[in-house]
């Protein structure tokens, strides 16, 4: 009998997470401040994040740093994730590609997101903090977010997009559940949000204005820090949980991947699958191909620019190096809220420009109805975001069909669609669209990128 599902013991887990910065050829450029336009140490961003995830973010030393016991005996709990053999899928596009995917849909709140969450929260407490905030697009993140902060005795606040928020009601309710303080974005709550309002009194949020509100209220509030959900390299590192992971269980299931695909908001987790297996590029000759699976609609990737930008829509965050398509860039309301973000993380951003890895966009359509035919074959509905990485699978094993060429192709399921089923009710009434942002509306938002 063939084996679907590889899974190690508690005993095979990784104890420390790999930092690619350390191999890179090239660092990435580092995070500036929008005033003096000098780079910025650990004490300059430690006024908003827990200290030790700026000794993190700025590490190009160490290729792999300790998890600690406390965040390990956490994972513990669920990890490893099952690495699984989609058989039944290979089957249905009558591929000779051997498609593999880790499973995070099984985490904790069904996303990979509390891989970061808690580690995040463990250095807050460690700290002496007492509040933690942060943004969320979709809910996977601010749901994570808040369970791990009740988890180490934090108070936790959640700034959700105002679109996400109306689209999927409950990932709400399971933060509130959990202890957090909810806010639709952009709210009153905060000047930021208060000035984008004022703007556009009809913004349905994005990413960039939640992450404005949830910095000012960290900044402007006793004993609080900022946590963020993907985008920056500490956050990347902690992914990285899933790709070591992987790295041994696709070893027992005797193959070595050809390609590695995940879809893309800001990085995490494309980063948390990839970056143990691009080392293998980096050091031992390996060429497995990297393809980031975006929205067409929000294509930072394979559309927008390399520059230095903010990483909020107020302009409140340090410069960062990234591909942006500008912070001012109001994102489709599209159902992968998670992906809805204007720029790429420093890590990817350089990966991309020194091309060891690459994007595609994907259409809407095409996601759910890649997600649909992921459902009906492995018996896992995907979530929105996930369907991008399923879309980008098919095409890469449909080109196999063609070839004849059986290459390995493993992707990261990053979460499951349970909490989505309204969008896929509107994909089989057939209420979605395809958004696809003009060449001339990028140029307008990059006008609002400092020089």
């Amino acid at each position: 009998m063939k084996q679907k599902r590889f899974i190690l013991q508690e005993s095979e887990l990784p104890t420390a997470w790999y930092n690619i910065q350390a191999d890179m050829p090239v660092k990435p450029m580092p995070p500036i401040h929008p005033a003096t336009r000098q780079p910025l140490g650990v004490d300059d961003l430690a006024h908003i994040f827990p200290h030790e995830c700026c000794v993190q973010e700025l590490d190009t030393e160490h290729d792999f740093i300790p998890i600690p016991d406390e965040v390990l005996e956490k994972y513990k709990a669920y990890r490893s994730t099952p690495l699984v053999r989609a058989y039944a899928l290979e089957e249905a596009l009558q591929t000779p590609a051997h498609i593999y995917f880790k499973n995070e849909s099984v985490n904790p709140l069904g996303s990979h997101k509390i891989n970061s969450a808690l580690p995040q929260c463990y250095y807050a407490k460690q700290e002496g903090t007492t509040n933690v905030t942060t943004e969320t697009g979709a809910g996977q993140w601010g749901a994570a977010l808040a369970y791990a902060a009740s988890v180490f005795g934090l108070e936790s606040a959640v700034y959700q997009v105002k679109i996400s928020m109306q689209q999927k009601p409950y990932r709400s309710s399971i933060m509130r559940t959990f202890g957090a303080a909810v806010t639709a974005s952009p709210s009153m709550s905060t000047r930021a949000g208060k000035d984008i309002i004022t703007r556009d009194p009809h913004h349905p949020g994005s990413l960039g204005t939640a992450i404005s509100e949830a910095v000012e209220l960290a900044t402007t509030t006793p004993n609080c820090k900022y946590t963020l959900g993907s985008v920056l390299n500490h956050v990347g590192l902690h992914q990285t949980i899933i790709g070591l992971e992987a790295e041994k269980q696709m070893a027992m299931a005797g193959e070595y991947p050809d390609v590695v695909i995940a879809c893309f908001g800001g990085g995490s987790n494309f980063g948390g699958i990839a970056f143990p297996f691009m080392r293998h590029n980096l050091k031992d000759g390996k060429t497995t191909e990297f393809i980031a699976a975006e929205p067409e609609s929000c294509p930072k990737l394979t559309r927008g620019e390399f520059r230095y930008d903010f990483g909020d829509e107020a302009g409140y965050t340090p410069l960062l190096p990234m591909f942006t398509l500008g912070h001012s860039f109001k994102p489709a309301n599209i159902h992968a809220g998670g992906l809805r973000y204007h720029g790429a993380g420093m890590i990817i951003s350089q990966l991309i420009k020194d091309g060891l890895m690459h994007g595609v966009d994907i259409p809407q359509l095409e996601s759910f109805e890649a997600g649909l035919l992921f459902a009906r074959t492995e018996g896992i509905i995907p979530a929105p975001e996930s369907s991008h990485a399923i879309a980008a699978i098919i095409r890469e094993a449909l080109k196999c069909k063609q070839s004849g060429e059986p290459r390995v192709i493993l992707f990261n399921l990053s979460g499951h669609g349970l909490m989505d089923m309204s969008a896929y009710e509107q994909y089989l009434n057939g209420d979605l669209m395809n958004y696809r942002v003009s060449d001339e509306g990028i140029r307008q938002t990059l006008q609002s990128v400092p020089e």
